[in-house]
């Protein structure tokens, strides 16, 4: 990976370095959005990271509690990328178990292979109606 850039690099950058973003401008919308955290609290994307902080980041219906262990504001392949953080243990069994619940909870939940037909469409509003109307 070679040696750290500097003592500080900007979080936006961190995080494109990382591979949590695809983009830069992904990762200051993700910060000016609130789904970067630091220490608990809202940054902004010029914040600069020092080794050692603890970022939360929000990725779809996952968060992540990572350790910053090495600083980069360049992009490089994955296994180089992993190296720049640890995910805490705590987080790992929070995020596994979330999944497994949503997993769970899918069990219940038909998905057709088709889209509702003339006859299903009518069943569905009579559905509906039904349980909008007061009892």
């Amino acid at each position: 990976m070679g040696e750290p850039v500097s003592t500080r690099v900007r979080v936006d950058k961190w995080l494109w370095a990382a591979r949590f973003f695809k983009t830069r401008s992904l990762a200051k919308t993700a910060i000016e959005g609130g789904k970067i955290q630091l220490d608990g609290q809202r940054i902004k994307p010029s914040r600069e990271l020092e080794v050692g902080m603890v970022l939360t980041i929000r990725q779809g219906w996952d968060d992540k509690t990572v350790e910053v262990l090495a600083l980069s504001d360049k992009r490089r392949g994955a296994p180089e990328a992993q190296l720049l953080y640890r995910e805490t243990e705590a987080s790992i069994v929070l995020r596994e178990q979330r999944a497994a619940e949503r997993k769970a909870g899918l069990g219940s939940f038909i998905i057709s292979d088709h889209r509702p037909n003339k006859k299903e469409r009518r069943q569905i509003h009579r559905f509906r109606r039904a349980m909008d109307e007061p009892e």
